[in-house]
């Protein structure tokens, strides 16, 4: 059994080495790339299970090799970002992004992340709902980790998958900030409500998204969200 294995996109030679030797050290296979174009070729090639990705880089940078990356990718990809650098953080999560780190940031917290994420990727939850659930136009099939709006199916990536789970299977009751943080992302998540906000707002424009669709997620405003239960 192959161990876990990360790729580094970081166009600093400093950087790469010292988080390469980091997470070795940390039990993980680890691979390297100094730009956009090569982090590409190596998800193609290599099928890492994370990616943690700088931003700032020459030929490619990361916003733009994280868009390529959604159009044939759903691994989970920790981006590293500039302090302060909020637009770019939250564009990095609009377009698919797990998680992010602000530089300069602390490597132990680095590996905590990708430990949470990890433990999401981990053989699914027993589930305590149906295998295929009718929410009016939308359709949730479990088994083949699939959703239809209309008859149309939309593709999710794994923690879209996660926080829709968490939610159904808690369909009728409200799901507050910190639990859904908790039980997706991990307690280390409980108060970062904004990365909540991105992932929620990015499942409503999937499964919402027609002119006649009904409202899937309520929300209830500074506390949390809820789905009510499917029609019987």
């Amino acid at each position: 059994m192959r161990r876990f294995r990360i790729l580094v996109v970081d166009d600093e030679e400093r950087i790469l080495n010292f988080l390469s030797a980091k997470l070795k050290a940390s039990g993980y296979e680890v691979l390297t790339a100094p730009n956009g174009v090569i982090g590409l070729e190596q998800v193609q090639a290599q099928e890492p299970d994370l990616v943690v990705l700088d931003l700032l880089m020459p030929k490619m940078d990361g916003l733009e090799m994280l868009k390529q990356l959604r159009t044939f990718s759903p691994v989970p990809v920790i981006i590293l970002t500039a302090k302060g650098a909020d637009t770019d953080r939250i564009k990095g999560l609009q377009l698919g992004a797990d998680d992010y780190l602000p530089k300069p940031f602390n490597p132990d917290e680095l590996v905590a992340r990708i430990e949470a994420i990890r433990r999401r990727l981990e053989p699914e939850e027993r589930r305590k709902t149906a295998e295929v659930l009718e929410l009016g136009n939308i359709t949730v099939d479990f088994r083949k980790r699939n959703a239809l709006v209309n008859g149309q199916e939309k593709y999710l990536t794994r923690t879209e998958w996660l926080l829709l789970s968490q939610l159904i299977n808690n369909a009728g009751r409200l799901m507050l900030y910190e639990e859904l943080l908790t039980q997706v992302w991990g307690p280390e998540y409980r108060d970062d409500v904004q990365i909540l906000r991105t992932w929620i707002s990015r499942l409503r424009s999937k499964l919402e998204s027609g002119p006649n669709s009904p409202p899937l997620i309520r929300t209830v405003p500074k506390t949390g969200y809820i789905i009510d239960h499917p029609a019987t």
